[in-house]
């Protein structure tokens, strides 16, 4: 085909982002069996890559609707570790640009962990702002889960600068000095909450190891202090560690039973 090799055509094939693209229908009709193969590839690329824009697009309907009514900083604010054994709940709020695009981005739950510390490093390069805030186990037992989560996201959104002028939180009604709404599940329906609920899960994991590192016998490098069958086991053999959540089953059953 014009004297190109199949090297040279597979670089060219890869810059191209459609199919209607001039050069991906000259080479239609070469029957080298390798620019056939590398047709299909291109072709299943660019499909799958339509896809993840759609998804995309379909995660910025709350962004986009809010920009529109004249909204400049929109933060996504999340928080994981709720349901753990051990370890803090940890919060991120994070305003990105307005013309912020990552295909794949989703709920950090659905992202393996290699894509997921991948992704946190691009939103904090791109964000207009981030932060990061956390509840230890020690103030979750004294005030409950659900007050801890609500304190760490307010401490992550009032270290923001700039200051944000409308949020988008996942699930939880806050009480701030900025407008706001609230989206169940909308670590898989927003962009900017997916953003934030990344940035906390890589923030956490990354405590949770250095934790592991103090206390080897849990696994926390593993379960992140989730209630797994050896971190039970490991609670029974070894009692609970500062990092513990006596407040939540079955930690405060041992205490109990302990006594």
């Amino acid at each position: 085909m014009n004297g190109l090799t199949i090297a040279e055509i597979e670089q060219k094939l890869n810059r191209i982002k459609t199919e209607n693209d001039p050069f991906f229908k000259s080479i239609q009709n070469d029957e080298r069996k390798g620019v056939q193969q590398l047709i299909h590839k291109r072709q299943r690329q660019i499909a799958q890559e339509n896809l993840l824009k759609k998804k995309f697009n379909e995660m910025n309907v709350f962004e986009n609707k809010w920009h529109q009514q004249g909204f400049k900083y929109i933060a996504g604010v999340d928080e994981v570790g709720r349901g753990p054994l051990a370890g803090p709940v940890v919060t991120a709020a994070v305003i990105l640009p307005k013309d912020f695009f990552l295909a794949g981005i989703d709920d950090s739950k659905k992202l393996s962990e290699k894509k997921r510390s991948e992704y946190a490093e691009i939103i904090k390069k791109e964000a207009i702002a981030y932060s990061i805030a956390m509840v230890d186990a020690g103030e979750i037992d004294q005030i409950n889960i659900y007050e801890a989560t609500k304190k760490a996201m307010k401490a992550a959104i009032v270290s923001l600068t700039p200051k944000p002028d409308f949020l988008l939180i996942d699930a939880m009604k806050l009480e701030t000095p900025f407008p706001s709404e609230s989206i169940i599940k909308g670590d898989a329906k927003s962009v900017s909450i997916a953003a934030a609920s990344i940035v906390a899960k890589v923030a956490r994991d990354k405590l949770m190891e250095e934790i592991s590192k103090l206390h080897p016998e849990y696994g926390f490098q593993q379960n992140m202090g989730y209630g797994t069958k050896e971190h039970i086991l490991a609670l029974n053999k070894h009692g609970i560690t500062p990092y513990h959540r006596r407040s939540f089953a079955p930690v405060k059953d041992m205490i109990f039973h302990a006594r």
